[in-house]
């Protein structure tokens, strides 16, 4: 198991403070001899990259996808502008490999920030491929993101059961990638700060083995989000960790709401 650590953060707004909790993980699972996949979580940006293509072509895709993104959260505030400059930066890295990658190279990616630009702070998801964003909020998980998959297609078309896509064929196969033969730009949804949300940020190999009920329970037993990161790696490999799995877990105290309600 790898070690998890966990970190914190308080945000400062106009009209209180918003404390941030969270804890990421990430394992080359059990069947795999590399882990392409990579993330990054300080405050205010957190995404994992799920990086796919032969040899190290992957991993060289999810690592710079990430890296130009680490370098943006770093600097003057995040918006989607910003988001996109960053990923045609990433491209042009992924592309200037070419000894190591090819037109199946690429990688997913998905997340969230917080913005505090604005009277009031409130989170933006983006998503590119099927590593997903979800929310526990008043106990019940919701998948925030979309998939980008030929699964999701045919689910969305009426042609394919949620059932039925589990064991699918093609369930492997993305429809958008940040790679070097495309310039892919992330679906955005924005978020209202809700005190007690809970974030989990995934790549598919915690959800190939996890379902969202699963995901939910092993939240809802752990306080704490480096003993829920733990404890749902420790469950995905039990249960055949057949790809890399990475996941963050990041928790939301928002203390305005808490002190509005006291009064």
């Amino acid at each position: 198991m790898p070690e998890v650590s966990a970190h914190s953060a308080t945000v400062s707004t106009p009209d209180g403070q918003v404390k941030l909790n969270w804890a990421g993980v990430t394992d080359t699972g059990r069947r795999r001899e590399i882990n392409q996949d990579a993330f990054f979580a300080e405050y205010p940006l957190f995404i994992v990259a799920d990086g796919m293509g032969g040899h190290i072509g992957g991993e060289i895709a999810s690592a710079s996808t990430v890296a130009r993104m680490q370098a943006i959260a770093t600097g003057a505030k995040i918006t989607p502008k910003v988001i996109d400059k960053a990923l045609a930066l990433a491209v042009k890295d992924i592309a200037s490999h070419p000894e190591t990658t090819d037109e199946g190279t690429g990688t997913t990616l998905t997340g969230v920030y917080l913005d505090t630009s604005g009277s009031e702070p409130h989170w933006v998801t983006m998503n590119i491929g099927d590593s997903r964003v979800y929310v526990l909020r008043d106990g019940a998980i919701v998948q925030i993101t979309t998939d980008h998959s030929v699964v999701q297609e045919l689910i969305a078309a009426g042609r394919l059961s949620p059932e039925e896509a589990e064991s699918h064929p093609y369930g492997n196969v993305i429809t958008r990638a940040v790679g070097p033969t495309e310039g892919a730009t992330p679906d955005y949804v924005r978020l209202d700060v809700i005190d007690g949300d809970r974030f989990v940020i995934c790549s598919d190999g915690l959800t190939k083995e996890l379902t969202d009920y699963g995901i939910r329970h092993f939240l809802e037993e752990n306080a704490d989000p480096a003993d829920a990161v733990r404890a749902m790696l420790a469950a995905a490999l039990e249960n055949g960790g057949r790809d890399n799995v990475t996941v963050i877990v990041l928790d939301v105290a928002d203390e305005r709401s808490r002190a509005a309600s006291d009064d």
